[in-house]
């Protein structure tokens, strides 16, 4: 009995020695800055002074603040259209490409492609896209007798939209991914039965796929929500917020808030209203999924 116990000690101990590195970096570049950020949304400190308490007053500022409510109206209508759209196409494609075809893995690869290509040089290859001279999209509208396209980046009212549509397309492949590994978990033997009693494709799409897909398509609604309210690559390389604030998103505006105007403080409590937001969110989803989501 002695013996197993010094080694299960002795296992445990190389266990933790293991983890320790994980640990340690989680404490250290994780949970140590997120505890001090915290602290600091209650102060003023521009990274040079001395530290003032401020107590409430950045998260009462943040009410009269007119950027930021224009860069939440921003975030909130990208995760509006982004995130319904991409999960759409997302199923579209993993139920056209969940089949034996061949060349079928070509177009997954393709499809999938973006998902990994490095964010800056997306944005930097939609940029030359988007360009409203010799841009091959506008020489396309041209083509179709549009005599004046949008000027998409450089316009107020295209702009937010462009961005938009580069992260639908910069996203779909991931959510693609899931989808298929959940089309693939599903039992052919339902399809077969449904076949059987004469349901069509639409029938079964309807109430075989999308049931047993819920906790899939639960799974990428929440972190559909959260990449689409931490854009700011993008948005950084594309516009940097403009024109005037029409792609100010709220991560964007943190940086902005911290890093040009040496608002820590104010930047802090920023980013801790937007942590409450997406929290809100995903625990409205947690409290929803139980009517839907089906995990038998």
């Amino acid at each position: 009995m002695k013996g197993s116990s010094k080694a299960l000690r002795r296992n445990r101990l190389t266990g933790y020695t293991f983890l320790l590195p994980n640990i340690l970096g989680f404490l250290i570049f994780i949970c140590l800055p997120v505890c001090a950020s915290f602290l600091m949304s209650f102060t003023e400190w521009n990274g040079f002074g001395e530290i003032e308490f401020a107590g409430l007053s950045n998260y009462t500022r943040l009410w009269s603040d007119e950027t930021f409510r224009i860069s939440l109206l921003n975030s909130l209508l990208m995760t509006a259209v982004s995130v319904p759209v991409t999960l759409i196409l997302a199923i579209l494609a993993a139920v056209a490409l969940n089949k034996g075809l061949r060349g079928v893995k070509i177009f997954r690869t393709a499809i999938f492609l973006p998902h990994i290509t490095a964010t800056i040089a997306v944005a930097v290859v939609w940029q030359l896209l988007y360009n409203p001279t010799m841009g091959p999209i506008n020489g396309f509208l041209r083509s179709l007798g549009i005599d004046n396209p949008p000027t998409w980046l450089a316009s107020t009212h295209w702009a937010l939209l462009s961005v938009i549509i580069v992260s639908i397309w910069h996203s779909i492949g991931y959510y693609m991914v899931l989808y298929l590994a959940g089309l693939q978990g599903i039992p052919k033997d339902l399809y077969e039965a449904a076949e059987i009693d004469g349901a069509g494709k639409v029938s079964q799409f309807r109430n075989i796929t999308l049931p047993m897909l819920s906790p899939v398509i639960f799974f990428t609604i929440i972190m559909g929500i959260i990449n689409s309210f931490k854009v700011f690559d993008l948005v950084f390389v594309l516009t940097k917020g403009g024109p005037g604030r029409s792609t100010h998103m709220l991560v964007y505006d943190i940086y902005y808030t911290a890093f040009q105007r040496f608002e820590y403080g104010y930047a802090s409590a920023m980013a801790y209203v937007l942590f409450a937001i997406i929290l809100v969110i995903t625990l409205i989803q947690f409290r929803g999924q139980k009517r839907w989501v089906n995990y038998s």
